[in-house]
């Protein structure tokens, strides 16, 4: 069914992201698509990296952690945003379509009162994008 796996990974907070990675790891090899595990940072020195390049690698040492984890091959797109925040749907979409996925796995937080007013990357991906979103909680 799914073909290729996009999964938005924020290295600041990886710790808690064990739950979308376990489900996009079963669904990758339930199907056995490719995964593409993809983050968004600035230019600008961070504590991730102090160019966009170094962010790439510390991005290609996770995916190959997560590749020697579950048993499957993976590939990273590091892409670079002026503002990672405001343009996190745009990049992710950017990076779907140029990458033919046909499903999206992220993690997402418990619904609260802001997110009447300010809707989820998530959310804004779905709308965005011909991927099918699964967002996971926990």
């Amino acid at each position: 069914m799914f073909k290729k796996i996009v999964v938005p990974v924020d290295l600041a907070h990886k710790d808690n992201l064990s739950s979308a990675l376990e489900t996009a790891a079963d669904l990758a090899l339930h199907y056995k698509a490719a995964v593409v595990y993809v983050g968004v940072t600035a230019a600008t020195p961070g504590s991730l990296g102090h160019n966009p390049q170094e962010y790439a690698k510390h991005l290609a040492e996770f995916a190959l952690g997560q590749s020697k984890l579950h048993g499957f091959e993976a590939e990273t797109r590091a892409v670079v945003s002026h503002d990672p925040a405001v343009d996190l749907e745009k990049s992710l979409s950017k990076v779907i379509a140029e990458c033919g996925a046909d499903l999206v796995v992220m993690a997402t937080h418990v619904p609260n009162v802001a997110d009447h007013f300010w809707p989820s990357h998530g959310g804004k991906l779905a709308t965005h994008t011909d991927a099918s979103v699964f967002l996971v909680r926990g």
